[in-house]
């Protein structure tokens, strides 16, 4: 039996004292789902767990946000991401990330696959030197003075753009500890 390590990113819980999802709960509920050497990261919605059933990731992320949302009442956006997938994602960077301080890079996880014409309409000139660049699945993001004060970030959050989508960020300290948390 072929077992694999995933990354579950959890969107918008924990977050202003609503949508509460406290880590125990949640390694219960993957416990529940039939999922083993499980392991949460920060309060924010990671966890990281290995699968042997053979599902896609798309199958564990609908099952993870189906449980929790029987358990606690409210729906939850859940991505399911294999090791491999995410330590691509932290290969690619194509930002120099070991000179930069965790806070100044973040990545977005989306749902599928995204196309620069989605972002056509974010000026990048205009917020320079903040930047943003495109993976598949996933967008990085250089905020040189943190996402708190990014206009970039701002332009970036409008919801017409994820249109379709599940998206769900994380900064660069969490993007290499789920690499290192999912590494067999």
């Amino acid at each position: 039996m072929t077992t694999t390590r995933y990354g579950a990113l959890l969107r918008g819980i924990n977050v202003g004292g609503s949508r509460k999802v406290p880590m125990a709960a949640l390694r219960d509920v993957l416990t529940g789902l039939g999922h083993s050497d499980i392991a949460t990261y920060l309060q924010s919605g990671n966890a990281v767990f290995t699968d042997s059933t053979g599902a896609d990731e798309s199958a564990l992320a609908t099952a993870l946000g189906d449980a929790i949302h029987e358990r606690f009442g409210f729906p939850v956006d859940c991505l399911v991401r294999d090791a491999a997938y995410l330590k691509a994602v932290a290969d690619a960077c194509p930002f120099p990330a070991a000179s930069l301080q965790g806070k100044q890079l973040h990545v977005t996880y989306f749902s599928e696959p995204v196309t620069p014409e989605r972002f056509a309409a974010v000026d990048q000139e205009a917020y320079h030197p903040e930047e943003f660049r495109l993976g598949d699945r996933a967008l990085y993001l250089y905020v040189p003075d943190g996402l708190g004060r990014s206009k970039l970030a701002q332009a970036l959050s409008r919801p017409r753009l994820y249109k379709g989508l599940v998206a769900t960020s994380r900064n660069w300290n969490t993007v290499v500890k789920l690499v290192e948390l999912t590494r067999d």
